[in-house]
């Protein structure tokens, strides 16, 4: 085998080897970070719409 096989082949196992040791979070805490995620980013986006909605009523009135 070549060379490059072989240096892929272990990078490949120790890939594995290293998932092994992952703490993966249970389905209650995704399902909870996925929820404030989401809170955050309608709060984010409702916030960023008011002070647009404000900026452009301001420059409305200059600019008339």
């Amino acid at each position: 085998m070549r060379e490059w096989v072989r240096k892929a082949i272990r990078f490949l196992r120790e890939v594995r080897a290293e998932l092994g040791k992952v703490n993966w979070p249970g389905r209650k805490e995704v399902i909870g970070s996925t929820a404030v995620v989401i809170v955050s980013v309608f709060i984010v986006s409702f916030f960023l719409g008011f002070v647009d909605l404000i900026i452009r009523n301001i420059m409305s009135v200059i600019l008339r």
